[in-house]
């Protein structure tokens, strides 16, 4: 439910009858706002009316169910509830039919229509909550692919914004899923050497026999099978950007080729001892920390150090859970148009798995998981409206509700320890095992 209070259109032509049910209302927690005619009604009532209507079937010019079409036509979300008397049971189930959202046969208790009335206000919450979300979703992803209103995001593309145009490489370091080549294109964007190409390789998808002749290029009859010659990626990448995904999987033979190409800044085809110059400018992205010791024997300490001019960290979803419902709109908005479908209802389940779920795929996870939903296809959601994880132990519903009491304050005080503390009412240490206990990174939540 919304702060203010919902709004309820009561449609009826007599007088004592709408008086009646509008302080009915008002003592009900609602707004009443009565008309005393379909006419007056929708010269007041358009596409964004955030309210429910209840509606007299009888009226004299324009009927109930006319203006129930009259109203669907500008609105099918719209609910609208159906006054009628006890010869129009038959109108009133056709009504059903056609969409109305619920009937009231005369005469009828108070407690009917505050029953009714409340269902209806809920639904309707729901369908303006969803239609601000995808607005707010658009208007981001219009601005930027990034999206994330969390601090670690904004910091993100702070970040991004800074070093666009510093001629140096960047190495992104993310999980799996968290839109690594996404980061990579909109430093592509941003940049100066937007009006050249982005070229992207993923180093792990390629066998180690030709990654070589892909990166760097071959001259005709450089191997068997080269029958022409052929621009490699790092050449025709000149002048724009070239993006290394999964670099970490990168053949030693290769890192070193590659070392000497950013130390040079030119390179040497397959099959030739001659240098070509390239105006180049690296994005590399890992999965994890190259600078760690235990990465000495698969990944070169001196071409981590060479990369390593700028290291950008993209956060897991998990780092950032008040992200996942702006996210979640953008991408089912995407699914919609992509598979021409209308966007399913947004019931209190799907949010509730949104929330509980870990999302160890990240953003693309979630990409997955909303275009599951939009086919009907979402197994996570039974018919009953209960997730997969909301059959868990009481221990886990517990430990899930106390890790998102906690980033939510820490989001509220943004990262600030004291102010923290002293809303949740727990000691420091306390605090702080429930940080290594949740994989809580306080930082991500500083302004």
């Amino acid at each position: 439910m919304t702060d203010f209070l919902p709004c309820v259109a009561f449609v009826d032509d007599d007088a004592q009858v709408r008086s009646a049910n509008a302080q009915t209302l008002q003592l009900a927690g609602f707004k009443p706002l009565p008309f005393a005619s379909a006419t007056e009604a929708l010269e007041r009532l358009d596409a964004n009316f955030a309210g429910i209507v209840v509606t007299d079937l009888r009226m004299p010019r324009m009927d109930g169910m006319q203006l129930f079409r009259r109203l669907k036509a500008l609105d099918a979300d719209l609910p609208v509830i159906l006054v009628t008397g006890h010869g129009d049971i038959e109108t009133a189930v056709e009504a059903m039919r056609e969409g109305v959202y619920d009937f009231l046969s005369k005469p009828f208790a108070a407690e009917q229509l505050i029953r009714s009335v409340k269902r209806a206000v809920e639904k309707r919450s729901l369908v303006m909550e969803n239609r601000a979300l995808f607005a707010e979703a658009q208007l981001a992803a219009e601005h930027s692919p990034i999206i994330g209103n969390t601090p670690i995001m904004r910091r993100l593309r702070d970040t991004l914004r800074a070093v666009a145009d510093a001629e140096v490489d960047i190495l992104l370091i993310g999980e799996t899923g968290t839109g690594k080549e996404v980061v990579a294109r909109e430093l592509h964007r941003l940049s100066q050497r937007r009006k050249g190409a982005f070229v992207a390789l993923n180093c792990g998808a390629l066998p180690e026999s030709v990654i070589d002749s892909e990166l760097f290029g071959h001259e005709a009859g450089a191997f068997t099978g080269a029958q022409k010659k052929r621009v490699g990626l790092i050449e025709h990448s000149s002048g724009g950007i070239l993006f290394l995904d999964e670099v970490e999987s990168m053949p030693l033979n290769t890192q070193v080729r590659l070392l000497r190409v950013l130390e040079g800044r030119e390179v040497m085809p397959v099959g030739t001892n001659t240098t070509r110059a390239v105006d180049l400018r690296v994005v590399a992205a890992a999965k994890g920390d190259l600078g760690a010791p235990e990465r000495r024997a698969e990944f070169r300490e001196d071409l981590y150090h060479r990369l390593n001019v700028v290291t950008v960290r993209i956060p897991p979803l998990r780092e950032r859970r008040e992200d996942i419902p702006l996210l979640f709109a953008h991408m089912l908005e995407r699914a919609v148009k992509r598979f021409q479908r209308p966007a399913p209802e947004m019931l209190d389940s799907v949010r509730g798995y949104l929330e509980r779920h870990d999302w160890p795929g990240n953003v693309r996870e979630l990409g997955h998981f909303a275009e599951r939903f939009v086919l009907g296809l979402a197994q996570e959601i039974t018919a009953g409206g209960m997730t997969s994880t909301a059959a868990e132990s009481l221990p886990k519903r517990v430990d899930a509700y106390e890790e998102r009491l906690i980033r939510e304050t820490l989001a509220a005080h943004k990262g600030d320890v004291r102010s923290t503390l002293a809303e949740l009412g727990i000691p420091r240490k306390t605090f702080y095992d429930k940080l290594q206990r949740y994989d809580i990174n306080r930082s991500s939540f500083e302004e």
